[in-house]
């Protein structure tokens, strides 16, 4: 088949060099409007950074993967075409903050209507909400003219840092069609597709309407377990436990499990909070009130946990940090990846900008431009200083901020560190990343989430 991706961005990119690359027999072309990515994908510099990434990519670019920017011809020449197109939070109008904007995925639609010369299976590959592929499905069909358009959801699972891993070996792989014979059809050339290098046991078929609430349910369940063991390590810093080690108690337990019990400063990401308001907005939507109410809460919770993490910096450093110099060593929403949507940091390097702070801020894969975008200042504004390394960031520093898991943060000589600081040097590990004990032994004053 010739496969067509629309969106060249974290899912699409990635998601059809893993197909190019295991599928030899298919030819793949991922199509986008801004030629500045195209131009990226098509370099040694990739737009999106994944471990793994860039090795795949080259190993079939050229060959069975192309990059373009001309989206008619390959919407033309595709037999299966995936929508990956971007879906924010709406900012205007009816559900704004928590409903899914839905106009790329129907500019999108429309335009796969418009140059499409024969039939076409039509594939969602960005996270919707229940029910989009109706929308998909009478845009296509209002102007079929004849041609045949068979609808497909294929959420993706990614885990960003891991996106490579997930991609080649995934827990499952989920696709919803339509349950008549043509649905059923099609739903098997693209379980085809990800049967060359994936189990069959692990793809999952159903109707499109479970697989479009499987993805939203998913996310929320993971931010749930998130944002719960984070709101008992607030309960574990007021008595005095160990939120680590109740987490380590707890994750024994067989019906519980220990993954997604990690406290921290907060998730991110361009999933979980997108999802969960969206969630919260079709049970508001379909008249279940209650429901609603306690998904939203999981984002109230990790709204809360940032921004006690900043309160806690600015009460520990005597309530003040007017002119302080603080050191933010991550930028980017987890390690091993460039991605800064939803960050932690945002909100809390925000918080206390608020606070009249200096901020000298560190991420070994997030570029000046994307800090300087997502804080809101302009480059010359003398409160914030993009630094190269760790070391020019904690430079002369009131205290450290650790708000991204990085392994090379572990790596650092701390006694150098502190050295250079002014004193009292207060560090906060915003993802208990650190031994805390050895820190006390060179002279901080260093505390982490949910513990001393």
């Amino acid at each position: 088949m010739k496969i067509c991706c629309i969106g060249a961005g974290y899912v699409g990119g990635p998601t059809m060099a893993m197909i190019a690359n295991k599928c030899e027999q298919h030819t793949v072309t991922v199509v986008d409007i801004n030629q500045a990515r195209i131009d990226a994908w098509n370099s040694d510099d990739l737009p999106v950074y994944e471990p793994g990434l860039f090795e795949v990519v080259k190993a079939c670019r050229g060959k069975r993967l192309f990059f373009s920017t001309d989206v008619d011809t390959a919407i033309r020449e595709a037999d299966m075409i995936f929508m990956s197109v971007n879906t924010p939070t709406k900012n205007y109008g009816v559900g704004s903050g928590r409903a899914a904007d839905l106009r790329y995925i129907e500019r999108c639609a429309r335009k796969i209507a418009e140059v499409a010369e024969s039939d076409k299976i039509v594939v969602e590959k960005s996270t919707l909400p229940v029910r989009t592929a109706e929308s998909i499905k009478r845009i296509l069909e209002s102007n079929s003219n004849g041609r045949n358009f068979q609808i497909l959801s294929n959420p993706e699972f990614l885990a960003e840092g891991t996106a490579v891993e997930d991609l080649e070996a995934p827990d499952r792989v989920l696709i919803g069609g339509d349950q008549s014979p043509e649905g059923k059809a099609a739903i098997e050339k693209l379980v085809e597709v990800y049967a060359t290098w994936v189990p069959r046991e692990r793809i999952i078929t159903t109707n499109l309407w479970s697989s479009e609430l499987s993805k939203l349910t998913a996310n929320a369940f993971l931010a749930q377990r998130i944002s719960s063991i984070n709101a008992i390590s607030a309960l574990c810093e007021a008595t005095e436990a160990n939120v680590d080690e109740v987490a380590h108690a707890i994750g024994t337990d067989s019906r519980i499990g220990p993954k997604f019990l990690k406290s921290s400063v907060g998730f991110g990401g361009s999933c979980f909070q997108k999802d969960i308001l969206n969630l919260v907005y079709l049970c508001e939507y379909f008249g279940l009130p209650e429901v609603a109410d306690y998904w939203n809460k999981v984002v109230a919770m990790n709204d809360y946990q940032k921004h006690r993490f900043a309160r806690r910096v600015v009460s520990t450093m005597f309530n003040t940090v007017s002119d302080k110099k603080i050191a933010v060593l991550g930028f980017a929403f987890k390690k091993d990846t460039n991605d800064t949507r939803e960050s932690a940091a945002i909100y809390v390097c925000k918080d206390l900008l608020e606070e009249l702070a200096n901020l000298a801020i560190y991420d070994p894969k997030v570029t000046e431009d994307q800090i300087y975008r997502d804080l809101g200042v302009a480059e010359d504004d003398a409160r914030v200083t993009i630094c190269t390394d760790a070391y020019e960031a904690t430079q002369d520093a009131h205290a450290i901020l650790i708000l991204t898991e990085w392994d090379e943060f572990k790596a650092l000589d701390y006694k150098r560190i502190y050295d250079s600081m002014h004193l009292p040097a207060f560090l906060f590990d915003g993802r208990n990343l650190l031994d805390l004990s050895k820190l006390r032994e060179i002279g901080f004053e260093a505390s982490g989430i949910g513990r001393g």
